[in-house]
């Protein structure tokens, strides 16, 4: 099949199938290593949000450069997701395909979902404790630290609607960015495939719920005065808008365009 397109790399066909496989054997890993490797999923992305914050508080730089420098680095938490290997929640949304075909449950897909969402937040939670405690903040007169607490802010003040469809535009592009990862064959196309997506949303301001739980842990430990109801607000609404984006636009369309059985239409 990837002969037929020139290029030495899986066909979309081909990628379709490898990640109905692939979801599969997620739901099957022991729940431990399942815990692990979101727990490291976390971490890697708050990683990406870290540096990603060091760009922004650097006034120096114009507009449209500091947001496309800060999602060029923010990529780095994807790319240590897949290549280093870690579950992470919104990738995971890809597993739609695998429950589309029937070859998972409901139930599955849903406890895998809760797993690796639950571990995500301790490792992205965990993350911002050390680098509180790390004395990052401090960085640049303190600036570091003030960016943090802005960028929290402004999250937890998003009307919901935003929210919700920031959450939905970020994980089509994070989808985006994992699918065109697995049509690669070496590291080099899978950084390639993911640096552009990522970048992308970050740019955007597009809304990641995993970043969002490291942002919003630190800028708590920051002094931030964060409501409860508006981080919890803006998480729920996120998370939503990641499972429509990644689930449905991305897994579902590509399930129904690749993985349907034949019919005469």
């Amino acid at each position: 099949m990837s002969d037929l397109f020139g290029l030495d790399a899986y066909a979309p066909k081909e990628i379709a199938a490898r990640v109905s496989e692939i979801g599969v054997a997620k739901t099957r890993l022991p729940r431990l290593t399942l815990a692990l490797l979101g727990v490291l999923a976390g971490a890697y992305i708050g990683l990406g949000a870290m540096l990603s914050t060091l760009v922004a508080s650097d006034a120096t730089l114009g507009f449209a450069v500091s947001r496309l420098l800060g999602g060029l680095v923010f990529s780095l938490g994807l790319m240590l997701v897949v290549v280093a290997g870690a579950e992470l929640f919104t990738g995971n949304n890809l597993l739609v395909m695998a429950w589309a075909g029937g070859r998972i449950g409901s139930a599955e897909l849903l406890r895998h979902w809760a797993l690796v969402g639950a571990a995500n937040a301790v490792g992205a939670a965990g993350l911002a404790l050390l680098v509180w405690l790390s004395g990052h903040g401090a960085l640049q007169q303190g600036e570091v630290g003030r960016s943090v607490v802005r960028i929290a802010t402004a999250k937890a003040q998003l009307p919901l609607a935003e929210a919700f469809f920031r959450g939905v535009l970020c994980n089509v592009l994070v989808c985006m960015a994992v699918w065109m990862a697995l049509a690669g064959r070496s590291v080099t196309d899978k950084l390639l495939a993911i640096a552009f997506p990522v970048t992308a949303f970050v740019a955007a301001g597009f809304e990641h719920s995993i970043a969002n739980l490291y942002f919003f842990p630190l800028a708590l430990l920051l002094g931030a005065p964060l409501a409860a109801g508006d981080i919890a607000g803006n998480l729920l609404a996120v998370i939503a808008g990641n499972l429509v984006g990644g689930g449905v636009l991305v897994a579902l369309v590509y399930w129904v365009i690749y993985l349907r059985p034949a019919s005469r239409d």
